[in-house]
């Protein structure tokens, strides 16, 4: 396009790029959501194929290093620590899961209830709140699961109690704003009962931050269990758990068997930070301004 003296014109600035240019970051926030859930799921499944495996014992190979037979070595009874890895990650993760299911579904009961239920349901929701964040996580956690005889019921309670606190400010928030829109204030005016609103309207507006909030507890959860274990106060010894496998390297660590702990560990940070990308992926898909970032 040029002017009236035959120059071309300065290209007009854009102030919002088309949608054919935006789509992409959404699908790539997509794609890596998908894809670590498919690697979690891998984990799992691998995990509950080798445990035959992890459990076995062979003296003949007790202490080797890394090798091509062995690339995690072996511990002090001849247990392949690849194995063994492999089997406390799927452990860990479904810890996690159900810990994070219940505390999100914990919260999200709060939530409602302190949004909808009135001044004083709201001043006894915020009044537990403040006490369970002015409580220390791990030592609340140990209490409770010291409580109920510790093993995977206890620790699994344990964690689903202490980690629903943030997610119910977060989700009280979004109720109280979708309470104050108009379609609820037209869905009370044609009769609808406050359980109605709650589970037609509040519940599907919410949904979202629910899941990306549920997400994100996995790997406060993980970590919660595996260092809980790692004190003596988790999951039982005969259980192939991250926190385990890292409480008995300690005892090895002097005799130079440094594979026995650097190697679980670090496949336990790399398991976080899997969630931490599905959850950072399901923000952005969420977030309208967060998916053009």
């Amino acid at each position: 396009m040029a002017d009236l003296r035959g120059a071309p014109a300065a290209p007009v600035p854009v102030l919002s790029a088309p949608r054919s240019r935006r789509l992409p970051n959404r699908r790539a926030a997509l794609a890596l959501a998908v894809l670590g859930a498919v690697a979690l799921a891998a984990v799992v499944a691998a995990g509950a194929a080798l445990a035959p495996e992890a459990a076995r014992v062979d003296f003949a190979a007790k202490g080797l290093a890394p090798s091509a037979a062995h690339p995690f070595g072996t511990d002090w009874l001849g247990r392949d620590m690849l194995a063994r890895t492999v089997a406390g990650l799927s452990t860990s993760v479904l810890v996690g899961l159900a810990a994070a299911v219940a505390s999100s579904l914990i919260a999200l009961a709060l939530a409602t209830a302190a949004a909808l239920g009135g001044r004083r349901a709201d001043a006894v929701v915020a009044w537990l709140v403040d006490l369970m964040m002015g409580i220390p996580h791990i030592v609340l956690l140990i209490l409770i699961s010291f409580a109920l005889g510790k093993g995977l019921v206890g620790v699994t309670v344990g964690v689903a109690l202490t980690h629903w606190p943030s997610l119910t400010r977060v989700l009280r928030a979004e109720i109280l704003q979708c309470r104050a829109s108009g379609f609820v204030a037209a869905a009370r005016r044609l009769g609808a009962t406050p359980a109605q609103v709650a589970w037609r309207h509040l519940v599907p507006y919410v949904l979202p931050q629910f899941l990306v909030g549920l997400v994100l507890l996995f790997p406060h959860a993980i970590l919660h269990e595996a260092a809980v274990t790692f004190l003596g106060f988790g999951l039982p010894p005969e259980l192939p758990a991250i926190g385990i496998i890292l409480s008995e390297a300690m005892g090895y660590l002097s005799a130079g068997m440094w594979w026995l702990a650097v190697f679980p560990g670090l496949a336990l940070v790399a398991v976080v930070m899997l969630f931490d990308l599905v959850g950072g992926s399901l923000r952005k898909l969420v977030d309208p301004r967060g998916a053009q970032e």
